[in-house]
């Protein structure tokens, strides 16, 4: 059997970091291929996935390999207090953007308009799986499949089609884009094929998206109250979707 960390290094440049337990559980059930797992207790990490993930324990049991403390801490930017760690195949891109253009669709796409802020990217994602989203895009700079952003997401990007893309790039569908300038949200069903747009957490949507958009809706708000949390806007919308027809996959 090869070292893992052999298999860890011939891997690391391209793989994605699944830092902590519930990244790698949740990574394996959407079917992702993970050629190297360590954990610095094995029983511990196995005992855990018997009593949260029954339904991916043999799979775990084949995968990890114990290390020393050390070793794994070499691993990773910082430590998972699960003490797990793996590294997976990077879903196809060109899959995603198929996955993100077919139509009709019956969910909706998320997108972060330049966002900037890693953790909640991560966070965004989770929900957008938890919903059932087809994907999430970001446009910008910001990378969605850096290791914070994965770790954000525990792991859930796998399960829906994450991409970074331009603004003339986006999927098809009505582009609904969430300004405080637009109509109350409580007045519009969203369709299952919709687009949602969200602005960065500084500086809300950039001119080519707000052109762009076909539909500005806001969130009902206090007054006086200045914005959500990025990822609290999110999960009100998909809600909000969720809620008006919209069905969970």
């Amino acid at each position: 059997m090869t070292d893992p960390l052999i298999r860890w290094r011939e891997h690391a440049a391209s793989a994605v970091l699944l830092d902590g337990f519930h990244a790698l559980k949740h990574a394996l059930r959407f079917g992702a291929e993970v050629p190297v797992a360590v954990t610095t207790d094995r029983r511990a990490a196995l005992d855990l996935a018997g009593e949260l993930a029954e339904d991916v324990r043999e799979i775990m049991d084949r995968l990890l390999t114990e290390v020393p403390e050390r070793t794994y801490a070499a691993l990773v930017p910082r430590p998972h207090p699960t003490g797990v760690a793996a590294l997976a195949v990077r879903p196809s891109r060109e899959a995603h953007l198929r996955t993100l253009a077919r139509m009709p669709r019956t969910s909706p796409v998320v997108v972060l308009d330049n966002p900037r802020n890693l953790g909640n990217a991560g966070a965004v994602i989770r929900l957008a799986a938890g919903f059932g989203a087809t994907g999430v895009v970001t446009t910008g700079t910001l990378d969605p499949w850096h290791p914070t952003v994965v770790r954000g997401g525990a792991g859930l990007h796998f399960a829906t089609a994450v991409e970074r893309l331009d603004v003339g790039e986006l999927p098809p569908g009505p582009l609904f884009a969430l300004d405080p300038e637009g109509e109350d949200i409580r007045g519009t069903e969203l369709p299952d094929d919709a687009v949602l747009a969200f602005g960065s957490e500084r500086s809300g949507l950039s001119a080519p998206l707000r052109a762009r958009a076909d539909h500005l809706l806001r969130l009902p708000m206090r007054p006086q109250v200045s914005s959500y949390n990025l990822a609290t806007s999110v999960a009100m919308t998909l809600y909000h979707w969720s809620a008006t027809g919209g069905a969970l996959a």
